[in-house]
């Protein structure tokens, strides 16, 4: 079960619109192929209530509505009629596992709260609602309180219940607790599904998810990028490589190459951004920086592993930098389809030595340049120029551009209007490309990167990503105009192409 838009909804700072909440639920239910989604708290405001309302018609419409569940509260009658003013049918009820969170924050008697949670069951049960049950606080329950969390099973066995929910809500446990946890509770309970629900503040929670699978729990609580309370919860991502790797008799739906495009998506909407070293959807997961990996990997593949990235719709990149080596850089010129001679090899790889040891990044786009500078040649000179321009922007009036561009001698002139000044610039290099009938990439990411410290003459990088023949590729360009970067970094794509 995938509770991205309830529990990974509670990290810090994120609040998904409603439409941004259908999406995602559509996406995982159709692309991701996860079985369940969790995709909302009841009675939390009048936009929670509007996404669950416009979930709930979709997936009715096309047959999951036995699979959207929401988290409800031990309220009397006011949490089911929330659920049935918002169409939805499974509702995931929040009850005690502790007995120090029922005395402390309810103040109850166990038999007290066990009476309350049987009338709500009672009364969804009546409403045609499915009912699964969260035991909140259960890992320190069974640390500390494991007669009372027996009691309450006992209890529960009777109740008309589809999965009874073990939360490890502070992520607090240790791999080997999890275990003897989930086997004790497995052993004594045989006819009662159980979900394992893992947190991860000690960085914990996917050692966590394999130990719970291995001890018998039926069910696992999962998110998109680990999002989620504080440290956030076990990832969906990482759990099911692990999974796949090293349980194969577990079977999941789960599409393990949708994996990564739901994660961009979902770092987009949320602004959650995913650390460069995420397993399995960071960007450098699957690249190699140091260059004996490279070389290992091209004499036998040497430093591969059943974590291959064309699993997730990914591909294997060499980084360049001062620790690279010849074989990331052959690779590199690979991919562009640049040979060159021993010697000739050796002097880029100490030219990027240099640049990494000054901190410069240096892509693969780079490459063409770093070359045609060290070997003062002119097979890659600059076949396309951007000689002039004149950017204009004005209250109320379309921004637009007038461009002149030198490619190979010829010089074409053209002027376009658009959005913004380097979406005019675009839509007049179209044009010019228009007329050489040549279809330019397209654009895929935009980044813009200014140093700390809001100097207005501090240097901006601008970092574009292109599509180009089924090849993604980035440019870069650095000047103390944003624009001006941007447009840099654009005559470099073009004379890649």
């Amino acid at each position: 079960m995938d509770t991205t838009l309830r529990d990974g909804e509670q990290t810090s700072g994120v609040s998904f619109s409603p439409s941004e909440k259908l999406t995602i639920a559509q996406l995982l239910l159709t692309e991701v192929k996860v079985d369940r989604i969790e995709i909302a708290s009841a009675r939390v405001s009048d936009g929670e209530f509007a996404a669950v309302k416009s979930i709930t018609k979709w997936a009715k419409a096309n047959g999951y509505l036995d699979r959207v569940e929401v988290l409800t509260f031990v309220d009397g009658d006011v949490s089911v009629q929330w659920m049935q003013k918002a169409g939805a049918k499974v509702m995931n009820l929040l009850t005690k596992g502790s007995l120090n969170h029922l005395t402390h924050q309810l103040k109850k008697k166990p038999e007290q709260h066990f009476a309350e949670v049987a009338a709500v069951i009672t009364l969804a049960r009546k409403k045609g609602l499915e009912v699964n049950i969260y035991l909140e606080d259960w890992s320190n329950g069974m640390r500390h309180s494991r007669e009372y969390v027996y009691a309450f099973l006992d209890f529960l066995q009777t109740q008309p219940l589809k999965r009874i929910m073990l939360p490890d809500t502070l992520g607090v446990l240790i791999p080997s607790e999890v275990q003897e946890y989930i086997s004790a509770i497995v052993a004594r309970y045989p006819k009662l599904h159980f979900d394992f629900h893992a947190h991860n503040d000690y960085d914990l929670g996917t050692a966590n998810v394999l130990e719970g699978i291995k001890a018998g729990a039926h069910g696992l609580h999962l998110t998109i990028n680990g999002m989620g309370e504080r440290a956030g919860n076990a990832p969906l991502a990482s759990a099911i490589a692990v999974l796949n790797d090293f349980m194969p008799e577990v079977k999941t739906a789960v599409a393990e190459k949708s994996l990564y495009t739901v994660s961009k998506l979902v770092e987009t909407f949320s602004g959650f951004r995913i650390p460069a070293n995420k397993p399995v959807v960071g960007e450098n997961v699957f690249t190699q920086t140091a260059g004996i990996h490279a070389d290992g990997d091209k004499k036998n593949k040497l430093y591969f592993s059943d974590l291959m990235p064309e699993r997730f719709g990914r591909q294997r990149k060499y980084a360049l930098g001062k620790t690279s080596g010849k074989a990331n850089i052959e690779n590199n010129l690979q991919q562009l389809g640049i040979q060159l001679s021993d010697a000739d090899l050796k002097k880029v790889t100490q030219r990027i030595i240099e640049l990494g040891d000054k901190k410069e990044m240096v892509t693969q786009a780079d490459l063409p340049y770093v070359i045609s500078d060290i070997l003062d040649s002119n097979t890659i000179a600059d076949k396309v120029k951007i000689e002039d321009y004149v950017l204009s922007h004005a209250k109320n009036l379309k921004p637009s551009a007038t461009i002149r561009v030198v490619i190979e001698g010829d010089v074409f002139e053209e002027h376009a209007q658009g959005d913004g000044q380097y979406d005019a610039f675009m839509n007049a290099l179209k044009r010019i490309y228009k007329k050489k009938k040549q279809e330019l990439p397209g654009l895929t990411d935009y980044a813009v990167r200014i140093p700390p410290g809001g100097k207005t003459d501090a240097l901006c990088e601008t970092v574009i990503t292109w599509r180009h023949q089924e090849r993604e590729f980035k440019t870069r360009g650095l000047d103390s105009d944003q624009t001006v970067s941007a447009i840099k970094a654009t005559q470099k794509m073009l004379n890649l192409i």
